[in-house]
């Protein structure tokens, strides 16, 4: 009665997407040998980039921390014209092009590729390739598979991402009920996400960073200060210097952040989400000094997980860039000043100076999320 095993069980479990996204493909490669890779890469509709997020090939990662412009690629634009996927029999039609990431996936070996455009509710949001070592290995049986499998593997990401942004959207509207009001706007958070991607990009391989754990970050950043919810306003909005034992309630909201995300997860039953330990990281650890000198728990150096890290460089530096009641906007340069006098002491230098080496980036996000005097 119980002879027969699921082949695909591992997608019940909790494991990070990747790892699911690997069992599918070793599925598929049981009965298509010629599928050698399967990846996903996801659309940033705010900046129009696409990013790799997870794959299945090992240690053959020719697009690992790659991003570009959608709107750059008219090959795979012309798949969203169309409406359709795209077949591609034979990839040496791109070996003249221009894109990066044609040139990488030629260059390591791929001859041809099918790609799946993913949708939620009618908005696309990424795209599913499956990439050969072999010419023309896609017959009509194949791609009726892929499709199936194609769709399996959207349905997974889908689950995913719509946990967090469920959380993300639980967590606004906690925040308008309760008339929170800080210098946090939504081009604020836009600005330290991205910055936060930026330095997590930059380190990824001195810290073994994948490109789902750069997302989590990325997806993650703009709850870092979800304690101040739980902050009275007599304290989080007064125009001068806060008394000892204010600046001791305004530091508990690291305290408080960990308890609202924990709290939330286990009423929003989103407790599986990946990766959720850098979501409590970011929230509890971002005010932790490299010297020991921070909060809440006083700890030093490698002991401060390096998600925490990164978001407290993001987040300073993007406060000194910023107008604020008692301040003008520091200018990038004297940011990047501050930020060094600080590194090794108060913030990670390694964070640091990953930011001030996307210093291009760095001031197209300040184009792209300029405040809106208007509101």
């Amino acid at each position: 009665m119980y002879e027969h095993e699921d082949i695909l069980k591992e997608l019940n479990s909790n494991l990070p997407i990747r790892e699911k996204l690997v069992s599918v493909h070793r599925v598929l490669k049981q009965r298509y040998e010629c599928i050698d890779r399967v990846a996903v890469a996801m659309h940033d509709p705010k900046t129009d980039a696409l990013k790799t997020f997870v794959d299945s090939s090992g240690a053959d990662q020719p697009l690992r921390q790659y991003e570009a412009r959608l709107a750059d690629s008219t090959s795979l634009t012309e798949i969203l014209t169309v409406g359709r996927p795209r077949v591609v029999h034979d990839m040496d039609i791109f070996a003249g092009g221009t894109q990066l990431h044609t040139q990488r996936l030629h260059a390591q070996g791929y001859r041809s590729s099918y790609t799946l455009p993913m949708y939620l509710d009618g908005q696309f949001f990424g795209f599913v390739f499956f990439n050969s070592y072999q010419h023309d290995p896609f017959t009509a049986d194949a791609l009726h598979y892929l499709d199936l499998f194609g769709h399996l593997i959207a349905l997974v990401v889908i689950s995913e991402i719509s946990q967090i942004h469920t959380l993300l959207g639980a967590i606004k509207s906690a925040r308008s009920m309760t008339h929170h009001r800080d210098m946090e706007t939504g081009a604020h958070l836009d600005r330290m996400a991205h910055y936060a991607q930026l330095i997590a990009r930059e380190l990824a391989q001195d810290y073994a960073f994948t490109d789902e754990y750069i997302e989590h970050v990325f997806l993650f950043a703009p709850l870092h200060d979800i304690g101040k919810i739980g902050i009275p306003d007599r304290i989080l909005l007064k125009p001068g210097a806060l008394t000892a034992v204010e600046r001791t309630e305004m530091q508990s909201h690291t305290h408080k952040g960990r308890q609202i995300i924990d709290e939330m997860l286990n009423d929003f039953g989103l407790g599986t989400i990946s990766h959720v330990d850098i979501l409590r990281n970011i929230a509890q650890s971002h005010h932790e000094a490299i010297d020991g000198s921070g909060y809440p728990a006083g700890l030093k150096g490698a002991e401060i997980p390096i998600e925490a890290r990164i978001i407290a460089v993001a987040d300073i530096f993007d406060a000194l860039t910023s107008v604020r009641p008692y301040k003008p906007a520091w200018s990038v340069d004297d940011a990047f000043a501050a930020l060094r006098k600080l590194a090794g002491a108060k913030v990670d230098p390694d964070c640091v100076e990953a930011l001030a080496r996307k210093r291009a980036q760095v001031e197209q996000i300040q184009i792209r999320f300029s405040e809106d005097p208007y509101g």
